[in-house]
């Protein structure tokens, strides 16, 4: 048993990683991993020639059935739905500098939103491929489809995926500094400041479940997006604390209160302005970043 909880401990990153794209929940991903676990304790390890694929296997499967069951409540969800930020550390898992910048795309709010309209297969060839790497025998394997049909599902997926995501590439300098701004119009009460980093057609979604203040429609164009943010500015309480961290392979703002995670706001950024405010305000979703 020591062998193979140390087996599965070298492997639970990749499994956590698979887990959260599918599922754009880390306490989803979390119980996922969980039952992995239990699958992989109780399972004639002996039989497995290849433990890292039977983990893969059996995580990408598992997650698959949370997926059709969590795509069914989310129907009933109060306002838009909106990913759980994850704090990005992939340490050593990608060693390669370009392999790194893929895996972690693979992870941003952007990209994540896009896939929540992928089917659980569509979406499960998608992350494997793009984020992992994996080639399309180990995924038909994976999945239990032939080789040409996850050929299919994988296109219909990069297309999918490519069509809704930022046509631009943002280093972590310029999202610093355009959230650094952005805190100051803000706290300024600078309305012309913040129209001026927006893009004209900017959008805010915001993500409460119904458990916190938040608009539950999208707002759209600039000038709806800025009146909302320095409205809600003004009402900032005393002693919100503000913190700049990386979330989700990009920088975020968040916000304590009372000495608990309040909000997280991140952007997509497209030729230098913000084209999406993204607020993540459900408390449930701020949980693993209480320690932030």
């Amino acid at each position: 048993m020591a062998e193979a909880t140390s087996v599965f401990e070298e492997h639970r990153p990749v499994l956590h990683g698979v887990a959260y794209r599918m599922l754009g929940r880390v306490a989803d991903a979390e119980d996922v991993v969980q039952d992995a676990w239990l699958r992989w304790s109780a399972a004639d390890r002996t039989e497995v020639r290849e433990p890292p694929a039977y983990l893969v296997r059996v995580t990408t499967r598992l997650a698959i059935d949370r997926l059709r069951q969590v795509q069914s409540r989310r129907e009933s969800y109060v306002g838009p739905w909106l990913p759980e930020p994850l704090a990005t550390d992939i340490g050593s898992t990608v060693p390669d500098a370009a392999e790194r910048a893929v895996f972690t795309e693979s992870v941003t709010l952007a990209v994540l939103v896009v896939m929540e309209s992928l089917s659980p297969l569509e979406r499960a060839v998608f992350v494997l491929r793009e984020a992992f790497g994996y080639p399309y025998a180990e995924i038909a394997t994976v999945l239990e489809r032939s080789e040409a049909a996850v050929r299919q599902l994988a296109g219909r997926a990069r297309r999918h995926v490519e069509e809704g995501k930022p046509r631009f590439d943002v280093d972590h300098d310029q999202q610093r500094d355009l959230t650094e701004r952005f805190l100051a119009a803000a706290a300024g009460d600078d309305l012309d400041g913040l129209l001026s980093l927006l893009a004209a057609d900017a959008r805010l979604v915001g993500d409460s479940g119904g458990k916190a203040k938040a608009p539950l429609r999208i707002i759209e164009s600039a000038d709806k997006v800025a009146r909302f943010l320095a409205g809600v500015a003004k009402s900032v309480p005393a002693g919100m604390e503000f913190t700049l961290l990386e979330l989700n392979g990009g920088i975020a703002l968040l916000a304590h209160s009372g000495g608990k995670p309040d909000s997280v706001t991140q952007f997509d950024i497209e030729d230098g302005r913000i084209r999406t405010v993204y607020i993540v305000r459900n408390p449930d979703k701020l949980v693993s970043l209480a320690t932030s």
